[in-house]
């Protein structure tokens, strides 16, 4: 079995300790080629190459920003049988894909996993989702959540390291100063239903959590499953009692987000939004750019992982 290891040295919990052991580990069970990143978008080209060589498995050390460029660049040609098996060994600072399929958050666990089922061939097959041209495998986001992503990258631009308090500082900075709270540029469009207008921010999500505070799941969406289509929580303006009640129930034991002013949908396989201005927009916790329309669509089946 031919496998290639992606491995980003910047992640924040990866460590040349971690990138040894799991490369000693892997060569014990697989053919191994070995790959690090040098910029953004380098994950993307490494995992390309690999499905056109025929790789067997490809295998990521990072966070989530890097399972995202492996996934897109695994599928830049689309799904199909040729494509390599994923499978993910959490080296970032939340995890959220690899805690989703079940694996555990600590690296050295989470690689007993892999290699144990890479010696039983076990592999799952999960739904992705995607927005535009970005595949994405557990959420994106357009307005609120992606300008915060966008707020918590300039501050790591600047040497801060990723970490509950930062998200927290940026999420009240941004809202507070960075976020037009009274705006609701936001249509929501989707076949055979009216439209919802008058939207400030929504969150779709794969399968979840939504996100990790510390080792708390956040659930904006709690039916969304990877067996299932895509799953929504818009918000109509962004006042403050209503959003930070709406927060408390995504952080709740049993989340259920509700209320006049939520959007709430599930199992959908198409749907497409649209903003009088250009607002932020993330995948899988990485903020891409601005967009004022964007169409998402449910892939069913469309990746193997090693879990």
């Amino acid at each position: 079995m031919r496998a290639l290891l992606v491995v980003n040295p910047n992640a924040t919990t990866t460590t040349e300790r971690s990138r040894d052991v799991l490369t000693r580990a892997l060569r014990s069970e697989v053919d191994l080629e070995l790959g690090y990143t040098e910029r953004r978008g380098h994950a993307a080209q490494l995992a390309r190459k690999a499905t056109t060589d025929g790789v067997d498995v490809v295998v990521t050390l990072g966070g989530d920003g890097t399972v995202n460029e492996v996934v897109n660049g695994m599928l830049a040609d689309g799904p199909g049988p040729k494509v390599p098996a994923l499978a993910v060994v959490p080296g970032g600072s939340t995890n959220v894909f690899a805690r989703a399929l079940g694996l555990p958050a600590d690296w050295a666990e989470g690689t007993g996993v892999i290699l144990e089922a890479l010696r039983e061939k076990r592999t799952r097959t999960i739904g992705l989702g995607r927005a535009g041209d970005r595949w994405f495998t557990f959420s994106a986001g357009l307005g609120l959540d992606a300008e915060t992503i966008r707020r918590v990258e300039h501050a790591r631009t600047r040497g801060r390291t990723a970490s509950k308090g930062l998200y927290v500082r940026s999420a009240f900075a941004q809202y507070f100063v960075g976020t037009d709270r009274r705006g609701a540029p936001i249509t929501l469009r989707r076949p055979a239903s009216a439209p919802e207008r008058d939207l400030s921010t929504v969150i779709v999500q794969n399968t979840r959590p939504w996100t990790y505070f510390g080792s708390w799941p956040v659930n904006p969406c709690p039916d969304a499953s990877f067996d299932t289509g895509l799953d929504l929580l818009a918000l109509r303006g962004l006042p403050l009692a209503a959003t930070l009640r709406t927060t408390q129930q995504m952080l709740a034991a049993r989340p259920h987000p509700h209320g006049k002013h939520v959007v709430s949908l599930h199992d959908l396989s198409e749907f497409t939004l649209s903003s009088l201005t250009p607002l932020a927009f993330q995948v899988d916790g990485d903020y891409v750019d601005e967009r004022d329309e964007i169409t998402f669509r449910s892939a069913p089946e469309a990746l193997r992982v090693v879990c």
